[in-house]
């Protein structure tokens, strides 16, 4: 479809949307918020007024956190095929309303159509996976010891708290619930406020799959009101957060009192690391691929590139050739790359970061400044940009910096790159392009990070763990590893022959 066809969609869905304000959803029923307050959400695109959103705050968490409470005993017992069933029906919904969640995604984060079309799909895959495991997801082993036989099962853990982000909100969103409810656990799901529009959607689509009311609930509202009541609620039994490291360890703090389990996705400063002696447009495509795909607004960004000395120069220059040849623009347009960022606030702390690296020297090869050509000066728009001559020291090369933004760095040899890879607070993802399979290994062995991915971009496949390291995180999503987080593990000891029971004080 063309930019006006998408665009003419796109409004009716927005006229729909904005005419009243966007609810919370407690008990199965839409309300607004307790204190009667309302935010408003406006798109990254133009600054244009989306929606009036109920603000929640403490009260409505608490009768959130009581409605999943109530609701979590009958969830718990249901049978696992049932929930499978359910779970499947709302995939089924997400696939028949892909393509307005994906407009409406793409106006309210400003992230390009071509991503958030497949970001919609991908959203029903996730509950898909976690649906056939649903059945099963209580078994555990039978472990056999001298005269006793070991049986361990699964309990669901009970309510918890689900804190989801602004970039690609709807497909996060299903990341952390699907898990959940095919573990059996009820939920309270606050969305991010610069980006609520689609969870609604979500929460719509569940309910016409025939999900019971109060297992899931919806909370809108700011992260140090509603977010803090829910970390803080005795309720909740565990936190899934999906965001930045600073506000991880906040939660992590107001969770302590109550002994809450956290699940934390966090930031990550990744690196790609090239040798020589690698494909070099294969890795160049990859780089270029994992910084400016997303509007680089994403945890996994490839968001420094360690290059060896020998190859160094040619390939910045293949690099910066790719971000100069980007299409920045309109995120309905089909021929867009990269979008306008989610918020001026954030667009602002991105552009911080160009003036940050000119005076701290470095070159910079492609980018470095808010376009507002072409109809781009009213939205949040950044050139593709790169960074070249920078220092493992510099602020360019440890801070996230969470925008289309590439810090390359030369190394001079295996141990420089593994030093240079590691030293950073972050240990999400990292990149390594070599045809030399035994550094492969040896490299990726000593590499600080929760994934790596080897002569590849960052393709997931959802039975394997998802998660990082230091300061990117604590926990793993994925496959079984979710079911660890949103479950309890218990055994139970059977006597399988009679013993000698000790007797005290004979």
């Amino acid at each position: 479809m063309t930019l006006a066809e998408n665009l003419s969609r796109a409004e009716a869905l927005l006229k729909e949307i904005g005419t009243a304000p966007i609810l919370n959803h407690i008990g199965g029923v839409a309300v607004p918020a307790a204190s009667g307050k309302t935010f408003e959400t406006v798109s990254p695109v133009d600054m244009r007024r989306i929606a009036d959103v109920a603000r929640g705050d403490a009260a409505d968490i608490d009768r959130a956190a009581k409605a999943a409470h109530d609701a979590f005993a009958a969830w718990r017992d249901m049978d696992g095929a049932k929930r499978k069933a359910i779970l499947h029906r709302i995939a089924d919904g997400i696939v028949a309303r892909a393509e307005d969640i994906a407009l409406l995604e793409c106006m309210d984060t400003g992230q390009a159509l071509r991503f958030m079309s497949k970001a919609a799909l991908r959203a029903a895959e996730n509950f898909r996976f976690f649906a056939d495991m649903a059945p099963t997801a209580r078994d555990g082993k039978s472990l056999f010891a001298a005269n006793q036989m070991n049986v361990t099962s699964r309990r669901p853990i009970g309510p918890v708290g689900i804190i989801t982000p602004w970039n690609t909100p709807f497909m996060l969103s299903s990341w952390k619930i699907a898990p959940a409810l095919a573990a059996g656990c009820t939920i309270v799901h606050k969305p991010a406020e610069l980006s609520p529009v689609t969870a609604r959607l979500l929460m719509d689509i569940a309910e016409e799959a025939g999900l019971p009311a109060g297992v899931w609930n919806l909370v809108n509202g700011i992260g140090e009101e509603a977010g803090r009541a829910l970390t803080e609620h005795p309720m909740i039994k565990a936190i899934a957060f999906v965001g930045e490291s600073a506000t991880g360890k906040m939660i992590m703090r107001q969770g302590a009192d109550t002994l809450k389990r956290v699940h934390l996705e966090l930031g990550g400063k990744n690196p790609v690391v090239v040798f020589a002696d690698a494909d070099l447009d294969r890795a160049a495509d990859a780089a270029a691929f994992m910084i400016y795909s997303l509007n680089g607004e994403r945890c996994t960004s490839s968001s420094r590139v360690l290059v060896e000395q020998l190859v160094h120069d040619d390939f910045v220059a293949i690099l910066a050739d790719k971000a100069k040849r980007l299409k920045v623009g309109h995120p309905l347009n089909p021929d867009t790359i990269v979008g306008p960022l989610i918020h001026p606030d954030h667009e602002a702390k991105v552009l911080s970061y160009f003036d940050v690296a000119r005076d701290e020297g470095v070159t910079i090869a492609a980018g470095g400044q808010k376009l507002t050509e072409g109809g781009l000066a009213a939205g949040c728009y950044v050139a593709p940009t790169l960074f070249t001559g920078a220092r493992q020291d510099m602020r360019i090369a440890r801070e996230e910096i969470f925008g289309p933004v590439l810090t390359a760095i030369p190394f001079a040899d295996e141990a420089d790159a593994l030093a240079l890879a590691n030293d950073v607070d972050y240990g999400l993802a990292g990149y390594l392009w070599t045809n030399d399979s035994m550094r492969a290994m040896r490299f990726s062995d000593a590499m600080e990070a929760g994934m790596i991915w080897v002569n590849s971009e960052n393709i997931r496949h959802l039975p394997t763990p998802f998660g990082g390291v230091k300061d990117s995180g604590i926990g793993r999503d994925g496959g079984d590893w979710s079911f660890d987080f949103y479950m309890e593990t218990r055994n139970v000891a059977f006597a399988s022959a009679p013993r000698a029971v000790p007797k005290l004080g004979l």
